[in-house]
């Protein structure tokens, strides 16, 4: 049997400085699919200039961040020491734990041969006995990421986050999840089962596909029922094309969100604004 839709969205604009962002999650029909509980996208553009300041340093507690840049390269600072870079195809994690500052710089990946910058920020929601834990980062060049071809030449699937088949992500799972990248050629399918106690959502960043026989187009985030199914993708288009599709079991534990910050309740949203203005979660030091 196969998944129904639960609702699909083109998201909300969002933009920073001259990026384009959408927004995701929340939206108006869910806050959060599994941990999942903050997804923005930057949509391709051409950076013509070189940016050496950061997007804007700024808190979080009781998440971890996930940056998946499909072209471009992206810079990390944080106040607990770490720094990285990554470039097209790879991905950083971050757990803020209980309290971090850290700051993104993006820019175009001048190993490629254009000026384009498109990825993700996603943020996933800590079980509670993990919101007090170290801040912690990771980050994970593109060839470093589980990838493997997709039978009858259809395509190939990326693991960003968790586990497919016999791959397995670097990035810590807390609880059951996923987070996969769907390459599929042109006239191709790719077919997965999903559990009843998982939720799961696809995006499909600018091409449009069939999801279990319905058509949607480039730019729409499309959440599914939490039947146990199957979620069948037929590419289409008149070109390859890309989806994200992730998800995970159901985050049942209190959700309370202010701003940069993700709690089990407004208690602790207090505590994480009252230590953030003391000065607790220190500062960037940069060399």
């Amino acid at each position: 049997m196969k998944k129904k839709t639960s609702f699909s969205t083109k998201g909300n604009r969002a933009d920073i400085g001259p990026l384009a962002i959408t927004r995701f999650l929340p939206n108006r029909y869910t806050d959060k699919v599994g941990p999942f509980v903050f997804l923005d996208y930057v949509a391709p553009a051409i950076k013509e200039a070189i940016s050496k300041n950061g997007m804007g340093a700024h808190p979080h507690r009781g998440i971890a961040t996930l940056t998946y840049i499909l072209q471009g390269k992206v810079e990390h600072f944080d106040s607990a020491g770490h720094t990285g870079e990554i470039r097209s195809g790879g991905a950083q994690w971050m757990k803020a734990g209980n309290g971090i500052i850290h700051d993104e710089n993006i820019n175009y990946d001048a190993q490629t041969n254009n000026k384009i910058v498109e990825g993700f920020q996603f943020w996933i929601n800590l079980p509670a006995k993990n919101k007090a834990e170290s801040p912690a980062h990771i980050a994970i060049q593109a060839e470093e990421i589980p990838r493997k071809k997709l039978e009858n030449q259809n395509g190939w699937i990326k693991v960003i986050v968790g586990n497919f088949e016999e791959l397995s992500s670097k990035i810590p799972n807390y609880s059951e999840q996923f987070l996969y990248h769907i390459h599929l050629e042109i006239g191709k399918q790719f077919s997965i089962v999903v559990d009843e106690k998982i939720e799961v959502a696809a995006f499909l960043p600018t091409k449009s596909a069939k999801l279990n026989e319905i058509d949607f187009e480039g730019g729409e985030f499309v959440e599914f029922d939490r039947e146990t199914g199957e979620i069948e993708i037929k590419n289409t288009s008149e070109d390859s094309i890309d989806i994200i599709l992730f998800g995970g079991e159901e985050y049942t534990e209190p959700v309370f969100a202010e701003g940069p910050f993700v709690m089990n309740s407004l208690g602790e949203i207090a505590d994480a604004y009252r230590d953030f203005y003391a000065g607790k979660y220190g500062q960037i030091q940069l060399k």
